[in-house]
């Protein structure tokens, strides 16, 4: 397991919820590092405050947040090795499986869910731009214009899968906390289907009231919605 990343830029208020964080958990107090670095994400969300809470939920052992926090470090940045690693070793740990994506899920991961759309929003509007322009300007079409507009117009539609990918992913989440019972039907008095374990990942497919149904590799039933967290949450 990778150890913990540093605060670089933030603000003196979040600077100093890191500076505690960091502290406590240096000092052992493992509950303590879990609250200040939740502080801090409340505050301000940032890809290495989230490695850290994840490292701090872990020494706690509370498996289902650890993975829940690195996995939104990795949503907001795939480049994180550390928290990439970590979630390795833990469902290696936990015996869990890694959640089932869709094939137009898999470029989601390459980058950041804003990058996807500033990626896909500068394309399309650069085609648009470069196929139009010349005709208010009643200018002669050139060869590079066009050609330029021609790749500009296959960068958006290749960020297309991409961008449908991050929106589908965030019905992505994890189980958080034990005895998570998974039932038949939206109330407390519904027969048990199984119970899920912490961190293990599953899908919302829809919700009522105070339950949501999900689906995981193996069944699909009703949670409550305390016991389960999705990586970006609404």
């Amino acid at each position: 397991m990778l150890g913990m990343v540093f605060s670089a830029g933030a603000s003196p208020a979040t600077e100093e919820l890191f500076r505690q964080g960091t502290e406590t958990y240096r000092a052992g107090d493992f509950t303590a590092s879990a609250k200040w670095f939740g502080e801090c994400v409340a505050q301000t969300p940032g890809s290495g405050a989230w490695q850290n809470l994840g490292l701090a939920e872990w020494q706690s052992g509370r498996v289902g947040e650890a993975i829940l926090a690195w996995e939104r470090a990795v949503w907001l940045d795939p480049a994180n090795r550390a928290a990439r690693v970590n979630l390795q070793f833990a469902r290696k740990i936990a015996q869990l499986e890694t959640p089932t994506i869709a094939w137009y899920e898999i470029p989601s991961n390459w980058l950041s869910v804003n990058v996807w759309a500033w990626l896909g929003g500068i394309s399309l509007w650069m085609a648009v731009g470069l196929m139009t322009v010349p005709g208010f300007l009643r200018r002669p079409k050139a060869t590079w214009p066009q050609a330029l507009a021609a790749t500009a117009l296959a960068a958006f539609l290749l960020s297309l899968p991409a961008q449908i990918g991050a929106h589908t992913r965030t019905r992505i989440g994890f189980v958080v906390g034990p005895g998570a019972a998974l039932r038949l039907a939206p109330t407390r008095d519904a027969e048990t289907v199984t119970h899920l374990a912490p961190g293990e990942a599953a899908r919302v497919e829809r919700v009522r009231g105070n339950y949501l149904f999900v689906r995981t590799t193996r069944s699909a039933g009703w949670l409550e919605r305390g016991q389960f967290e999705q990586v970006c949450p609404r």
